[in-house]
């Protein structure tokens, strides 16, 4: 506890010495404010566009992002529950999984395309898909680790499956999960401004895409800005919400 305003004030000077850099590079002329816009310009650019277009692309991302994120918590959850309850089954998927973990989400977009056409919901499959896999590996993860003395008891008193999934393994994996989690809302922010500036989908992505083709540069920035600006909250909130549901660990 005592060390948490020390750490907030590092992060600080870290910030104000990175953006101090920025400045001076602009202003001084090192790099061609073309492609480098000094922050007084980035700034104004942010805060016209919140006024303008930028508000409806920021929360067209984060409306996709959330909603990838989500599916890909929900079927990560399950499948990977599914697995790692079972050792059998553990031992026959898990080759499968490690063999399409790998690949990574963008490179199925020009597949999700043909299947689902540049629309809405094939940005979102392609977001929850390549989200999924922190959730469903840190679950199986979770699983798998259940002491196994406590499987024994737990079929000396015949429980059903469901209630050792809810009673027994499921607070056992939750560490697992919401550290997964909060890996694959960074996922599904990548994802979803990828997905968006390949598939001209209305988003960041998009902006973004649009800001660096015109050389519009301030505006360029100021769309990263807001990117960082989410996934720095995204994470916050989670960082959060993972305390406050593992609150009886530190009892």
């Amino acid at each position: 506890m005592n060390g948490r305003p020390g750490s907030w004030l590092g992060s600080a000077a870290v910030l104000a010495a990175l953006v101090a850099l920025w400045w001076t590079a602009s202003n001084a002329g090192w790099v061609s404010r073309v492609f480098l816009p000094t922050p007084e310009a980035t700034a104004a650019s942010l805060a016209e566009g919140l006024r303008g277009d930028l508000l409806g692309y920021t929360l067209a991302t984060v409306r996709r992002m959330f909603e990838g994120w989500l599916l890909a918590s929900v079927f990560g959850v399950v499948l990977g529950a599914a697995i790692g309850v079972s050792p059998s089954v553990r031992a026959w998927v898990q080759p499968t999984l490690e063999f399409i973990r790998p690949l990574p989400a963008s490179a199925l977009l020009p597949l999700a395309i043909s299947i689902f056409g540049l629309n809405p919901g094939m940005v979102l499959f392609v977001v929850a898909f390549g989200a999924m896999w922190p959730v469903l590996l840190a679950t199986v993860h979770g699983f798998a680790a259940v002491e196994p003395r406590l499987a024994e008891v737990a079929r000396c008193l015949q429980l059903p499956r469901a209630a050792f999934v809810w009673k027994i393994g499921l607070p056992n994996a939750l560490p697992d999960i919401l550290a997964g989690m909060r890996l694959s809302m960074t996922i599904s922010l990548i994802v979803a401004v990828v997905g968006e500036m390949i598939a001209s989908q209305s988003g960041l992505g998009q902006a973004i895409l649009l800001a660096a083709r015109a050389f519009r540069a301030s505006d360029l920035f100021a769309g990263i800005a807001l990117l960082g600006l989410i996934g720095f909250a995204s994470n916050a909130l989670l960082a959060f919400a993972e305390k406050r549901l593992l609150r009886w660990q530190s009892s």
